[in-house]
């Protein structure tokens, strides 16, 4: 996946569409991911032992990795990302309107 944790991104889709935020966890399998602010649902929770107060929880749910963009912070507007290989061998992510590396 192009995308990692701690990269800010934009939804492009949605509710949240505009809204940038950063990722706070990948789940490459289902190809979805934790954006921070943004799809936030209410989860209802009892109390338990380690929990000693019940109630309602607002939290992040994933969204799927096709409804957001990574946002260039130079160019401050969103942009694919590119995956090059540099004379060593090793892979590098780089900015397709820049050319900058991205790490």
């Amino acid at each position: 996946m192009y995308i990692r944790k701690k990269d800010i991104v934009v939804v492009t889709r949605g509710r949240y569409k505009g809204r940038v935020g950063r990722v706070l966890e990948v789940f490459p399998k289902k190809k979805r991911l934790l954006v921070e602010g943004v799809n936030i649902h209410k989860h209802h929770t009892k109390p338990g032992r380690q929990t000693q107060s019940g109630g309602i929880v607002s939290r992040e749910a994933p969204i799927h990795i096709s409804n957001v963009m990574p946002w260039c912070e130079s160019e401050k507007k969103p942009s694919k990302i590119l995956m090059k290989r540099l004379s060593d061998g090793s892979r590098v992510r780089v900015w397709k309107i820049t050319g900058e590396t991205v790490d």
